[in-house]
């Protein structure tokens, strides 16, 4: 694999809690919290959790939708905080996102046309005579006909929304690409359809995707690398066969445990973890998962694990490893 596209270095976000009359801040979500990573060119990181453990902000925090509260965001050795106006806008041609709802992230009052086409006008990068052709040519290549062009959002299903989605992101021919959980809206049927798509304009374009979900087949389908995040962390960061084949977070073990096996004859054994997920905005002191860990230790209960490498680029947090 080649060098880092994009690197993310002790990256936080926190949301300020206010109340009273004169709306002082009392505390702060700390969605994001103190995450680092990197994704190379061509590559697919894919990125879980469950609901609310921050993967969505993570995914805006690196474009710039959401601004960040500390760390860093390098994008082709530039870093993507300390751009100006105008340098951040011509940036945005190389990052781009597909969001997860195909229903309300297109504009129920623009063709398909105007949708997909908009940024080539917005950004200089074709002529107004030349972006009928070149939607045309990026909506084939997403696996719609060029007759949708003078359509509204609402004639199509949402796997055709999906593919408008994805074309709009498309044409502006990026370099990385934030899928924020692009098939959780789906069908089944669909949402394998979608994941092919991804997959085969990767290879046709050396696309580098941040792939965010909650669902590991998916992720395990499409990605080289997955992270998990946890209450706003990465717990643990491996290679795809790595990480299914030898998880050694409890809570990756856990995740992994409710993955369904296709082969009736195999048994997995189930791990049901206890309690609820604590509050980002009073998370607990130690480890954050020691409050639902079934191996919690002393440890765990006041000191941060460190986040390190064990090998093969293998990255966890835990205090039980290497005990």
């Amino acid at each position: 694999m080649s060098e880092a596209l994009l690197t993310v270095n002790n990256l936080k976000k926190y949301f300020p809690i206010k109340s009273g009359v004169f709306q002082n801040v009392v505390g702060y979500v700390k969605a994001v919290d103190n995450i680092s990573f990197e994704v190379k060119k061509g590559e697919t990181l894919g990125l879980v959790g469950e609901s609310g453990c921050g993967k969505t902000t993570t995914g805006r925090a690196i474009l710039r939708l959401v601004e960040k509260t500390e760390g860093e965001v390098i994008f082709e050795n530039r870093d993507v905080y300390k751009l100006t106006r105008e340098e951040l806008r011509k940036m945005r041609t190389n990052m781009q996102i597909i969001f997860q709802d195909p229903y309300s992230s297109l504009n129920p009052r623009m063709t398909v046309g105007e949708i997909v086409g908009e940024a080539l006008i917005e950004h200089g990068m074709a002529h107004k005579n030349d972006v009928k052709s070149k939607v045309e040519e990026v909506l084939e290549m997403c696996g719609l006909s060029s007759y949708y062009i003078k359509r509204y959002p609402h004639e199509f299903s949402g796997g055709q929304r999906q593919r408008i989605g994805i074309a709009r992101a498309l044409i502006l021919n990026p370099k990385f690409i934030v899928c924020d959980e692009p098939v959780s809206a789906l069908d089944v049927s669909i949402q394998s359809q979608i994941v092919n798509l991804l997959c085969e304009l990767q290879q046709r374009f050396s696309f580098s995707y941040l792939f965010i979900s909650h669902d590991l087949s998916v992720v395990k389908h499409i990605s080289h690398r997955i992270g998990v995040m946890y209450l706003g962390s990465l717990v643990e960061l491996a290679d795809k066969k790595e990480l299914f084949y030898n998880p050694l977070h409890p809570y990756t073990k856990a995740l992994l445990s409710a993955v369904p096996v296709l082969d009736p004859t195999l048994k997995r054994e189930r791990i049901i973890l206890e309690g609820d997920i604590p509050s980002p905005a009073n998370p607990p002191e130690g480890c954050k998962f020691h409050t639902r860990c079934p191996y919690k230790m002393e440890i765990c209960k006041k000191t941060v694990p460190e986040y390190k490498d064990v090998g093969n680029g293998h990255f966890v947090a835990c205090h039980l490893i290497g005990r």
